[in-house]
């Protein structure tokens, strides 16, 4: 058996055998790579979900000053002055809470009640869709809440793709938004890194199935090398025993 034979024999049996065991990944990423790219990104992220228009606070709705404030919360850090539905408001950090004051009244603002969650969902929701139902989460954040903005209101939509809005449960502010369609993206995304936990495109198994892949891909590129490109004798693309039959009919 010369060189050609047996390097196009241990190409075509390498190429078998990985491609039999990494097959299934490449039909994954194949799969979950055609729904992320397909899928417009503005969707999946969610854009369409909540109103983005910025309200502008009126000064005459501050009657009490930011100074009254740094008295009061010495400590304070991070303040900022927003809005809360129909309240004008301090947002600040003390003692890692998050605090939010009245800014016309000057009183602290209790966590939100499901009432009031429900309130501030549907301010920030841009759908029609009647609510369907309301969940406290403190603890065990799903893969889709960030865990630093716990507790939150998760409140769900009665709308296509089952959309969800998350209020912060102390400072009524949207904290995340989510529907089906980007659930499903999570998921594709997990499985084309492979990492299943994390979402961590660094991870072994991604690394080691991907140097298989490349080596596939060469054991591949020869066999399409001594197919396509090459003008093999018959000592590589026939077995000798038909060889020598072929020999025998001619003598």
């Amino acid at each position: 058996m010369n060189d050609s034979m047996r390097l196009l024999k241990t190409s075509r049996k390498y190429h078998k055998w990985l491609m039999a065991f990494i097959g299934i990944q490449f039909v994954i990423w194949s799969v979950s790579g055609a729904y992320m790219v397909y899928l417009n990104i503005d969707y999946i992220h969610g854009d369409t979900l909540v109103n983005n228009a910025q309200d502008k606070i009126d000064p005459t709705l501050i009657d009490y000053p930011l100074q009254s404030l740094m008295q009061s919360y010495p400590q304070a850090k991070q303040v900022s002055i927003e809005r809360y539905l129909d309240k004008v408001v301090y947002r600040f950090t003390l003692d890692n809470k998050k605090r939010v004051v009245d800014a016309q009244s000057g009183a602290e603002l209790a966590p939100l009640n499901q009432a009031q969650a429900e309130k501030a969902a549907t301010y920030y929701y841009s759908g029609s869709g009647a609510i369907k139902s309301t969940e406290l989460i403190s603890e065990n954040a799903p893969f889709e809440l960030n865990p630093a903005v716990m507790p939150a209101w998760r409140v769900n939509f009665a709308d296509f793709g089952s959309p969800a809005i998350y209020v912060s449960a102390e400072t009524g502010l949207l904290v995340g938004k989510r529907h089906s369609f980007w659930r499903l993206f999570d998921w594709m995304f997990r499985f084309h890194v492979m990492d299943y936990e994390n979402s961590e495109i660094d991870n072994t198994l991604l690394f080691w199935f991907t140097l298989l892949g490349i080596l596939s891909a060469i054991f591949g590129l020869l066999l399409v090398y001594f197919r396509v490109f090459r003008k093999t004798d018959d000592s590589l693309t026939k077995p000798a025993a038909a060889k020598n039959n072929t020999q025998g009919v001619a003598q």
